[in-house]
This record gives C-alpha cells, sequence and structure tokens, in this order.
C-alpha cells in the first residue's frame, strides 16, 4: 500500500506528534531524572467507574446472552446523514472476570460523543460455554457483520468503519482487520466482512507467539493456550489463522497506540509488528504517549485516551478533538 496514495495516511501521519505535545510528560523522553514518584497508573476498575453521558441501545447480534452491542449515535446527527461508526472491542485476557463493554464504553462513549457513531462488542470469553476457539472470533466477526443490519435501521454509514480494540480486543480488532483473508475451510472464516478504513490496537496484542512468552507476568494465566485450546506451538494451524502477526499483511493501515509505561503492550513490541507490517506492504504507526499506561488509553481525558480517538478520526478523514 503506497503512502503517497492511500488518503488516510496523510491524516494520520501527524498522529506521533499530536499524542506527544498532548502528553505532560515530555521529560520521559529525554532521560532528566524524575523529581517525584510516577504517578499510580490507571487499572481496569479505575475506567470501569468512568461516568458515561450515555448507555448506549443494547442490541443483540446472536441468541446468546454475551452476544450483543452497545449503540451509541452522535447526539446532534444531522437528518438525511449518515454517522461513520467504530467497532470497538474491549479485552481483558480473552477471560470474563478481567473486563466486559463497560471497559470500553468511555471511549464509545466520548467518540460518539464527538460525532462517530460507536458499536461497543461484548463476546463470550474462553471460560463461557461456547467461547475460545472458535467461539471468540466467531463472535466478534458476527459483531461486525451485524453492523449492515444496524445501518438498515439507524443512520450509520457502512462505507466508513473503523475497528479499534484494547488489549486483547486490540488481538481481536487486528484479526478482524485480516480476516477477509482467511482461507474458506478454516475454523474462524465465516460471513463477509464490511470494508474497513483502518484499525487502532490500544495497547494491543498482536502477537499471539510473542505474547505467549509473557502471558504468565501480564495476565496472570494461561491465557493464549486458552483462546487457542492449546499451546500456540503445538496448534500451528490455529495460531497461522488466530495471530495477526502471522496474518500479515492484513491490508489496511493500522495504528498501534499506548503509553509507554504499557508493560502489556510495550514499545519494543509494537514496533516489530509495526515494522513487519511496513515490510509486507501495510501503512501502519506506533504512536507512543509518555507518562501513560495501558489503561490510561482507554481514558478520554487522558493524553492516551485522546489519541486513540484522534486515531480513529483520522482513520475517518475527520480532523482532531481539542484537549
Amino acid at each position: 500500500m503506497s503512502t503517497s496514495r492511500h488518503p488516510t495516511v496523510v491524516a494520520l501521519l501527524g498522529l506521533a506528534a499530536l499524542a506527544l505535545t498532548a502528553a505532560p510528560a515530555a521529560h520521559a523522553q529525554t532521560g532528566t531524572p524524575r523529581s517525584a514518584p510516577a504517578p499510580r497508573l490507571m487499572r481496569a476498575g479505575d475506567v470501569d467507574t468512568i461516568p458515561l453521558r450515555s448507555a448506549g441501545l443494547r442490541i443483540a447480534y446472536g441468541t446468546d446472552s454475551l452476544q450483543f452491542g452497545e449503540l451509541r449515535l452522535p447526539p446532534e446527527a444531522t437528518p438525511g446523514d449518515r454517522a461513520p461508526i467504530a467497532i470497538i472491542i474491549h479485552g481483558g485476557c480473552w477471560l470474563s472476570r478481567y473486563a466486559s463493554v463497560r471497559n470500553s464504553a468511555p471511549l464509545a462513549d466520548a467518540l460518539a460523543a464527538s460525532g462517530v457513531a460507536t458499536w461497543n462488542v461484548e463476546y463470550r470469553r474462553y471460560d463461557h460455554p461456547g467461547g475460545g476457539w472458535p467461539g471468540t472470533f466467531r463472535d466478534v466477526a458476527d459483531a461486525a457483520d451485524y453492523v449492515r443490519t444496524l445501518a438498515s435501521r439507524y443512520p450509520v454509514d457502512t462505507s466508513r468503519i473503523v475497528v479499534a480494540g484494547h488489549s486483547a480486543g486490540g488481538h481481536l480488532a487486528l484479526w478482524l482487520a485480516a480476516r477477509h483473508s482467511l482461507d474458506a475451510t478454516s475454523p474462524v472464516a465465516g460471513g463477509t466482512p464490511l470494508p474497513l478504513r483502518g484499525v487502532v490496537s490500544v495497547g494491543g496484542i498482536a502477537d499471539l507467539a510473542e505474547f505467549y512468552t509473557r502471558e504468565r507476568a501480564t495476565c496472570g494465566n494461561p491465557a493464549v493456550e486458552s483462546l487457542l485450546g492449546a499451546a500456540p506451538d503445538s496448534v500451528p494451524a490455529r495460531l497461522r489463522d488466530a495471530s495477526p502477526r502471522e496474518r500479515l499483511p492484513l491490508g489496511i493501515p493500522s495504528v498501534h497506540v499506548a503509553g509507554d509505561r504499557d508493560f502489556i503492550a510495550p514499545v519494543e513490541v509494537r514496533d516489530r509488528f509495526v515494522t513487519a507490517a511496513r515490510a509486507r506492504g501495510d501503512s501502519a504507526w506506533a504512536v507512543t504517549v509518555p507518562g501513560d499506561g495501558h489503561f490510561e488509553a482507554m481514558t478520554p481525558y487522558k493524553p492516551a485516551g485522546r489519541a486513540v480517538i484522534n486515531a480513529i478520526r483520522a482513520m475517518l478523514a475527520l480532523p482532531p478533538v481539542a484537549p
């Protein structure tokens, strides 16, 4: 994909500068010693308590109680116009007790307030009946395909779709971006993927084989093998179909946003994925915000959270929101 020919790319070129100028801890780049201890990083529970403007419309995309999404529409939509839409996928190590749609609701809510409709997706994790391999993948695919049905009932534009996900949801967002290239015989193939303008991975897990070596220190549980049903080296076909690193090129632009204190999606790991994506012809960027961590990137009023919102808006050719 040529940088000079893709209109989204031009809008994205300023993302790194935008994120860094919004960050209060610029001295973190220079190596200047801190005069005080770094502030406590946000946790998942902190994000869950952020007040919401709108609870959204809860709509089922399947028959299971966990197959639903929250649709939020811009508050001042012009009659007759259709809003661009972002599909949002929460994280939580693919394990139910760590996160739910409430953890991604503040981002979805802030995006809707800025003029972008959002479809905040719930799905079965590996500890749910029918979750894991292949159910978790099929759920997010079915939820993404359901945007066609949403567009038949609500003013959303299926030609302007971005997918974004946090942590394990970042993995699933990147997987959705690559889903079109799956072999039809794959257990996680199926449906008819809608074209995407781009994908934003928010502290996302882009390489399952790499993350397998760190999962105990980050998730605290056998996350990858639980998702795949076995250790990745023992199920190479599943790894090939499930890991974004194995699915390159994605064929659409990707932005990988996190703070420099994000230890689930470290800078060097994200940089390796971006380098590999570019080598395969993709347009890809890593945006690192000094001082922020894993959950700050899901907090709209934090610099990393604003960088995520503006990355999504840039994918849709929309101007950045003011701090």
